[in-house]
């Protein structure tokens, strides 16, 4: 990019929070944009926590050859219950976000997929995670109450044994009544969407989205759902970061500078 700050003066919608919504607006606003952070969800503990517990009892006494991680979420959930991992038990995690929220909680990471970062691109790779070890291998695979079981139904086609556990739930959050008015009357040019749950949230709380708001979705599965929701998909970024969807967001206005004044 240039010197020239493509995103100047664009409202961009961040409808999650946490530390990762607010590193996102962070990095739109040294970008030039203004960025509203606006959870549209959040995470709650799993209703069977006696499950959780055993689940992690069996981890950290050592009976699972690998434990699969698909999102930053589950490293929280690591952390608040205090795992500690044993060396022998390897670590699998969906992509390079989870990857560096396991790295930042203490734990070592031993394989990212390259290709797709996906439960799909990690089952796909799974042969060269595995180093082609022959089944069964004993999996934890930790997920929120909403994951589909792409990933565990396909280790256990392939043979392995696999523990399938619940480590949160999500949960839906009002955005306020205002923001949800702004939006509808095409106050933002931007509305950046990073999960399936996110996206069912927007198109029900918010309905149809006005056409000068940009709708990007942070990779190719999440444009599916946010498609399967309602919502027009206009941009899709190339990985599954928030620095590719910003990235791809900046790209875009580039080729489409912001439409005249705000409403």
């Amino acid at each position: 990019m240039s010197d020239r700050k493509p995103l100047l003066g664009w409202r961009v919608l961040v409808p999650r929070g946490g530390p990762w919504g607010h590193g996102v607006a962070a990095e739109l606003r040294a970008r030039g944009a203004n960025p509203v952070v606006a959870p549209s969800i959040n995470f709650a503990g799993t209703a069977d926590e006696e499950t959780l517990n055993q689940a992690l009892a069996r981890l950290q006494a050592g009976e699972y050859h690998w434990l699969t991680v698909t999102s930053a979420t589950t490293v929280d959930v690591l952390s608040a219950h205090r795992v500690v991992i044993p060396e022998h038990t390897k670590i699998a995690a969906v992509g390079e976000t989870t990857a560096a929220a396991l790295g930042a909680a203490g734990y070592q990471v031993d394989f990212v997929p390259r290709h797709d970062n996906s439960a799909t691109g990690l089952l796909a790779e799974w042969g060269e995670a595995s180093g082609g070890a022959e089944p069964p291998l004993r999996i934890l695979a930790l997920r929120s109450d909403i994951a589909k079981p792409v990933l565990t139904d396909g280790l256990r086609v392939a043979g392995h044994d696999v523990d399938s556990v619940v480590a949160y739930r999500t949960v839906g959050v009002p955005i306020a009544p205002e923001t949800v008015a702004r939006v509808s009357s095409g106050q933002f040019d931007a509305i950046l969407i990073t999960s399936g749950s996110v996206a069912n949230q927007i198109s029900a709380q918010i309905g149809l989205v006005p056409s000068r708001t940009v709708i990007a979705c942070i990779g190719p599965r999440t444009a599916i759902d946010a498609e399967a929701a309602g919502l027009r998909v206009d941009i899709v970024a190339r990985e599954r970061s928030s620095e590719s969807l910003i990235d791809t967001l900046e790209e875009f206005a580039v080729r489409r500078p912001m439409q005249g004044p705000l409403p």
